[in-house]
């Protein structure tokens, strides 16, 4: 569900990376074989999924949600052993009906990339991560469609090389009767970042 953010022309991160894949293949310092078992790897391995495990398993059990807010580096690593690099600390932060939470990194990239898989393109953008800081709710509404009241607190958490930032989505209505394995289906990476409101949603809106 993510959409399609208007990306500064003069920092086109996509070329870049293209031109740079070709140059080091050309080089012979890289295997297009290597390029592709990478990228795999964090698509189906460690994506996003991995992210909406914890998410589910929040959801589902009151404890480990708990612990969840208060530890999370801690609650991950015990249950689930995704939070990665050594000395980066995961933090988790709960949307509820009055706030949204929404995670940047102005400085560069910074991603939970073992919870989240790889950033999107437009996470990585001059205009993301400019017009979050300055206009969150303008920016929520016109680029992500998500248009929240104004009595809803948007709270913008941007990431360092110390920390990484996820969010816990609402559950959404009409899944009591769903499984953990079920929930974390209906998990998006965009949710866990903040620019989409699960809370909000049906679940047929949502498989």
């Amino acid at each position: 569900m993510s959409k399609s953010l208007p990306v500064d022309k003069t920092e086109d991160n996509e070329a870049r990376a293209r031109a740079l894949q070709s140059l080091l293949i050309e080089k012979e310092m890289l295997s297009t074989d290597a390029v592709d078992a990478i990228i795999s790897k964090f698509e189906e391995d460690i994506g996003p999924m991995n992210g909406a495990r914890v998410v589910a398993r929040a959801w589902t059990d009151p404890d480990f949600k708990k612990q969840l807010i208060e530890n999370s580096t801690e609650a991950i690593n015990s249950e689930f052993g995704h939070t990665g690099m050594e000395s980066v600390d995961v933090e988790v932060y709960e949307n509820t009906p009055d706030i949204q939470h929404v995670v940047i990194c102005t400085l560069c990239s910074c991603f939970a990339w073992p919870l989240l898989g790889l950033p999107p393109t437009w996470f990585k953008s001059g205009p993301y991560r400019a017009q979050m800081v300055k206009h969150p709710r303008k920016t929520l509404r016109e680029d992500f469609d998500l248009d929240l009241d104004e009595d809803v607190e948007i709270k913008v958490w941007d990431q360092s090389a110390e920390v990484r930032y996820m969010v816990l989505p609402q559950r959404p209505e009409g899944t009591e009767d769903m499984t953990e394995e079920e929930l974390a289906e209906l998990v998006t990476r965009d949710s866990m970042i903040g620019v989409e409101r699960l809370g909000d949603m049906s679940v047929d809106e949502l498989k």
